[in-house]
């Protein structure tokens, strides 16, 4: 008799479904696991025995075999240590039950039979529920965002046998998650705190309302940074949808801290950072820090630190808003949709009264490419604060007031670009730029006069409009004045002016 039990391993994101058959048989005492297995798969023998003895079950003395199908393709991780078992004590006839292929189990056992967390749980519920699987045994530690699935019934367990009673009592409820908690009222920091630098909050609104790519650049000591790490505190609440979406990047990544991502990311690299902790990679190819940034802020400081390959690196993946990493053992796509923000001092020696020359100075600015300027939307530079303004008393705008500016504008792009499954104007293509970037008779013959005389690329030209229809979104307009345009040039003026 063969036991089938429904598990699951990963690829990339994206769960795949498993059938674990489990058959045992007369001959000499032997236990294996075929169907391409990675190490872990095969380790999971000792564990499975182990937690087989310890739960209070025995284990069967004959040929037992776990085959993993479909058998080609390679299933990695320690996901398929609790199928097994229950198999296992199945096909010996240790436990009954008629409703197993009802659920999908995953986990994985320690040697005493307890249930331990495991990466990657929540691609496997949003691929089990396509495949209509309702019910799943999950390890409590993973029971947050497994839940996040509606129409998934989750079943958290602490070990083997709380797994077996579970699916042997149908009185148990299936735990559900609370609210998530999406407002920007958490954070301790307010762009109320960032002193003078008016035209720089202006720039920064400009881009956190169409979501596009930033560089703030200045002396040291003038608040960049500080003006970056309150970026977050006005960009729009996390949607369901967006949340599931970096839950699942995380979860890949084993770094859940509370179970669920309810506010948009915001990561900081060091500069000393490589380019496959940046891009994603490595032995088991997993998410870097550009997909680890999806739907939130990718943040550089000290920009011009980054080894130059690491720049270029990021070119790609600013494009097309999603990278492909690719090795001998396989290849697997992540999300990579991010706001980029870079903060740089324009000198190598960063002192106040600069003592570089203009040869170490361009030598410096180099690392970044034509390409890679091609694709950043707005330069903004920050200048020293004067003294006036430092004890001004004035009130300026708190972070919640910049945020219902910003909303209005998410709102109106989502609602005109929603039917192209896009939802800011970073993301626009050409032919959605000619259609919604209508330029008034003055407006037109100013952008006519700046392509003809700087040779713009056609990339660079249609971000100008981009965050031209930005800035007249802010306004509520319909058409792109002159204003706006010319409002949307002065954000690229370092472009013309230090490189």
């Amino acid at each position: 008799m063969v036991i089938n039990i429904n598990g699951a391993t990963l690829n990339g994101i994206h769960g795949y479904p498993v059938s674990v058959e489990i058959h045992i048989s007369r001959g000499l005492p032997s236990f294996n696991i075929v169907g391409i297995g990675g190490v872990a798969v095969k380790e999971s023998k000792d564990r499975v025995r182990a937690a087989i003895l310890n739960s209070g079950f025995e284990f069967p003395l004959g040929r037992i075999t776990v085959n993993l199908a479909p058998a080609d393709i390679k299933k990695e991780g320690t996901l398929l240590d609790l199928p097994i078992a229950i198999g296992i004590l199945c096909a010996s006839k240790q436990i009954y039950t008629d409703n197993l292929d009802k659920y999908l189990f995953i986990g994985e056992l320690s040697l005493l039979g307890k249930l331990r967390d495991v990466k990657g749980a929540l691609p496997i519920v949003i691929e089990g529920i396509q495949n209509n699987i309702k019910k799943y045994i999950v390890p409590k530690d993973n029971k947050d965002e497994c839940s996040l699935v509606k129409e998934a019934k989750i079943y958290p367990c602490d070990s083997l046998n709380d797994a077996i009673n579970t699916i042997n009592d149908d009185n148990i409820k299936p735990y559900k998650i609370g609210k998530i908690k999406n407002d920007n009222s958490q954070y301790r920091i307010d762009f109320s705190e960032v002193v003078g630098q008016h035209s720089v909050k202006r720039g920064v609104e400009v881009a956190a309302a169409g979501n596009h790519n930033l560089v703030l650049y200045g002396p040291p000591g003038t608040g960049k940074s500080m003006i970056a790490y309150r970026i977050p505190t006005i960009l729009p609440d996390i949607t369901y949808e967006e949340s599931l979406e970096c839950t699942k990047i995380y979860s890949v990544y084993g770094d859940l801290e509370e179970g669920l991502i309810y506010k948009r990311p915001f990561r900081t690299p060091h500069h000393t950072a490589t380019k496959i902790a940046l891009i994603g990679g490595g032995a088991k190819l997993m998410p870097g820090e550009i997909s680890l940034a999806h739907n939130g802020v990718l943040f550089l400081d000290e920009m011009l630190e980054f080894k130059k390959d690491v720049l270029e690196a990021l070119r790609q993946p600013l494009e097309n808003r999603s990278v492909t990493i690719s090795k001998f053992s396989g290849s697997t796509k992540y999300p990579s949709n991010f706001m980029l923000v870079g903060a740089f001092n324009t000198c190598p020696c960063s002192k106040i009264q600069c003592t570089c020359s203009e040869y170490e100075k361009n030598r410096y600015l180099k690392k970044l490419s034509g390409p890679l300027l091609d694709r950043i939307d707005l330069f903004l530079p920050v200048d020293y604060v004067e003294h006036n303004h430092i004890i001004s008393t004035e009130k300026t705008k708190k972070s919640r007031d910049i945020k219902k500016s910003i909303d209005k504008a998410r709102k109106i792009q989502y609602e005109r670009l929603k039917k192209y499954n896009i939802t800011t104007n970073s993301e626009m293509d050409m032919p959605l730029v000619k259609r919604y970037c209508t330029l008034e008779n003055g407006a037109e013959k100013i952008i006519k006069k700046i392509y003809n005389k700087y040779s713009l690329s056609t990339r660079a030209y249609t971000k100008i409009l981009k965050v031209s229809r930005t800035i007249a979104d802010l306004d509520e307009r319909d058409r792109i004045y002159e204003s706006d345009l010319i409002e949307a040039l002065q954000y690229r003026k370092f472009i013309e002016e230090i490189i």
